[in-house]
This record gives structure tokens, sequence and C-alpha cells, in this order.
């Protein structure tokens, strides 16, 4: 077997293979062009069963990656940290450059059994893709908020005490007295926001019927669970991937930091908050967590239980996403076999 490490980078591509020794067989380098793949290609020819491993495959290395699978190739993603480590804990080739770390990156995936195969792009992506956009726009829309909210504050005592909107936005204008130049020109700025925010509120609002369409054509049945909606569902699906590449509820949990870490020293058992993992999963389940305990649902009975049993407030909510996580991974995992079972 052939492994060959892909470094991407903006400009240029490196390339090494190495062999089950670990043992390098070969080095290419490549423009990145339309050509690339091809090239990568038929510089690997003479490598006859061969594998490929791309360091964030997700990330930089994305069109790469896809374009190898598209050729018929079997890819690996790589993180950047596995890759690092490897480098690093490599007996004299520490250094970093583009061929130690394109063979930290195959030898990463030679030792490793845990890796997620890339896939031609799906409906997972789609809805990454929408969830990205939709979560942009609403940054965006934040931050002017902040803006006016900071200009109206210069223009009236107390500003807008609740929520901005465009209505309250313009009400509060109108009644300004402009009597000096500096004053027109926070009236002009203001103004300005709020269309810019108008403008994003229409945006938000087909983003969301986009997404809603997306993920009803996906068939998923996450929107059955409390609290998760289309837009959580779209990250969800798009964060997640391919949720058979984790194999059990508890690998998931990991992945999305709903599941502790074991810090225990000696005879004394201890556990803390995960502050790694894939932060907008956690995110996602986070607000449906929130949104359970607004109702009388099976959450906010589960959390009240917790309470009870002497919990923290934060400690019931913690306990109650990871009721939520192993629930969507188990929603995940019977959507992939029924449509598995279609095809």
């Amino acid at each position: 077997m052939t492994m060959i490490g892909i470094d991407p980078h903006k400009a240029t591509h490196t390339a090494v293979a190495v062999d089950d020794n670990e043992v390098v067989l070969g080095e290419f380098k490549v423009r990145a062009s339309a050509l690339q793949a091809d090239r990568l290609r038929e510089w690997a020819g003479g490598f006859e069963k061969r594998e490929w491993a791309v360091e964030s495959a997700n990330g930089l290395g994305y069109l790469v990656a896809q374009q190898l699978v598209a050729a018929g190739e079997t890819v690996f993603d790589v993180p950047p940290v596995l890759a690092s480590r490897v480098r690093v804990l490599g007996s004299g080739r520490s250094q970093k450059n583009d061929p130690n770390d394109a063979r930290s990156v195959a030898i990463a995936a030679l030792r490793s059994d845990r890796l997620a195969q890339v896939r031609v792009d799906d409906h997972p992506r789609v809805l990454r893709l929408l969830a990205k956009r939709h979560r942009d726009m609403a940054r965006l829309r934040n931050k002017h908020c902040t803006r006016l909210h900071a200009l109206l504050l210069e223009l009236e005592a107390g500003g807008i005490s609740s929520e901005i909107t465009v209505n309250k936005a313009n009400r509060l204008l109108e009644r300004v007295i402009v009597d000096c130049e500096v004053t027109r020109h926070r009236v002009l700025i203001a103004r300005e926001l709020v269309d810019d925010i108008a403008r994003l509120d229409t945006a938000l609002k087909a983003s969301k019927k986009r997404i809603s369409a997306a993920v009803a054509a996906s068939g998923t049945t996450l929107t059955d669970i409390v609290g998760i909606g289309a837009v959580c569902s779209a990250i969800i699906i798009g964060f997640t991937g391919d949720v058979t590449r984790f194999p059990t509820k508890g690998h998931f949990a990991t992945y999305n930091a709903t599941a502790p870490i074991e810090a225990s020293s000696g005879d004394r058992p201890r556990h803390r908050l995960n502050p790694r993992g894939n932060r907008k999963l956690n995110h996602a389940i986070h607000i449906a967590a929130i949104c359970q305990l607004r109702y009388n649902t099976e959450g906010r009975a589960y959390y009240e239980r917790k309470i009870a049993e002497g919990k923290t407030s934060k400690e019931a909510i913690r306990a109650l996403k990871r009721r939520i996580s192993d629930r969507i991974y188990r929603h995940l995992i019977a959507d992939a076999h029924r449509s598995t079972a279609k095809l």
C-alpha cells in the first residue's frame, strides 16, 4: 500500500508518497491550477495500489480533495493537529517545511483507522453552505444593530431599551431635532444603518425559507425534536457530515463537546467541561436545550430532576445537552439507514 500525503497551499500543493514502513518513495510539487489533480495522478501513476491523504480536506485542501475523489481516487481527510503531532514527534524530521508536512500527513493517515473518507459533495454540504451563509448574515445584522444602538444613545437618552427593529429606529429618528451639523450626520449614518438592517432582514427571511426547503428535501427527522428547527437542523446535518463515522453516541458527543473531559487525579474522580469539539454543533444543541426549558417538555422535566438531585443550573443544562445529543445521534443514524434502504 502506498499512502500519498498532500500539504495544500493557496499557490502550490506538495505530495509525498510513503510505503507501509514509512519510507519515502517520491515527492512532487504542483502549482494550483485547473490541471492540478491530473498532474498529481500522472505523477502517482507508478504507484498502483495507492490512497491519498489531504490535510484539511474541508478547508484549504477542499478543491484538490474533491477533484481526486471525482477522478475515482480514495482520499482521507487528515486534521492539521494530527499531522502536526506526527511531524513534531517524528525522529529527525521535525523541521516544518512542505515536504515534511506532506510526509507527516501520509504517516498520520497510514497509522490512523478513524479518519473520515472524503466523499463527493452531497446534500449535507448544501446544508452546511446555507447554514454558514445564514449565520454570516445574522452576525452582520447584529453588528449593524450594535452600531445603530450606539448612535441612537447619542441622539436620545436611553436609545431603544428593547430589541432594535427597523420601525422602532425610524420612529426615534423622526423625533430627533436636527440643530447642528454633528446631529445631522449622526441621523444620516443612523438612517443608512437602518436601511442596511432592513435589507438584511429581507435576506434572512429568504435564507430561512431556502434552508427550510433544503432541510425538507433531505428527509431528516431532526425537526421532530423539540427545539430543533430548520436552521439548527441544517447546522447539525451540515457539520456532522457522514454520521456513520461515529461508532457510538459517545463518540458523537465527544465530537460536539457535550461529553465532559475526564480530569481525574489519583483516587479522586473528576470531570470538567469540554471546551473543544465542534462549537457550531454545540451551539445548535445549546439552542435546542434552552428552547426545551421554555416550555413544558420532557427536557424541562429532566432538567428539574437534575436540579432536585443537587445539580447546579449549568450542570443540569449540560446534562440536558448530552441527552439531546444522544437523541440527535439516534435520529441521524435512523435517517442514514432509511436513505441507504431506499438506494
